[in-house]
Order: C-alpha cells, then sequence, then structure tokens
C-alpha cells in the first residue's frame, strides 16, 4: 500500500472516528443535529473509502478499514468515554488483527 492510499485510509479513519463519536453523543445526550452530523461524517468517511477500494479491492480495504477503526476507537472510547473492554473482547481484537496482518501479506505472495 503506497502512501497516498494509506493517507486516504488514516483520513477516513479519522473521519469515521468523529462519526462515531458524534453518534455516541446522541446516543447519550439525544439532539437532532448530532445524528445528522454524524450521518453526515459517515458519508464523508465512506467516499475517502472509494480510493482504498479502488486501490485494493473491496475485501482489502473494508479488512483494513475494520481493524483501523477497531483500534482507534478502541482507543477512543478508552480516553474519551472512560469504557473499559473485557480480557476476552481485547483477545478478540488482537486476533482482528492478525486475521488482517494475514489478509494483507497474503496479497503479496
Amino acid at each position: 500500500m503506497n502512501a497516498v492510499i494509506f493517507g486516504w485510509l488514516a483520513g477516513s479513519t479519522a473521519v469515521f472516528m468523529a462519526a462515531n463519536s458524534a453518534l455516541k453523543l446522541y446516543a447519550q445526550n439525544g439532539g437532532l443535529w448530532m445524528l445528522t452530523l454524524a450521518l453526515a461524517l459517515f458519508c464523508v468517511g465512506n467516499a475517502c473509502m472509494v480510493q482504498v477500494m479502488r486501490a485494493n479491492g473491496l475485501g482489502i480495504a473494508l479488512s483494513l478499514s475494520l481493524v483501523f477503526q477497531l483500534i482507534a476507537i478502541t482507543l477512543l472510547a478508552l480516553v474519551v468515554f472512560g469504557e473499559r473492554p473485557t480480557v476476552l473482547q481485547l483477545a478478540g481484537m488482537a486476533l482482528g488483527v492478525v486475521a488482517v496482518a494475514l489478509i494483507a501479506i497474503g496479497g503479496r505472495g
């Protein structure tokens, strides 16, 4: 994956983090404007993902995006919202990272 595609992936992850944060705030406090903001951010994030899909294909792009978001949003949940995943959930996240690493490496063979 080249630097430009990695930039699109990182950018989409940042937008999806903002969208999920807005959705969490909507769930806690309500407010139609927060829901509208979250949905708009999800649209922008998906538009960014189109570039990653063009370069890597649908399966690999979505797998990479999923794990990037998994790690980023888990860190956000820990730091900002004070959520604590269980040991089993952390093990599942680790398996997800390993799975996507194997998918990404498999394309080079």
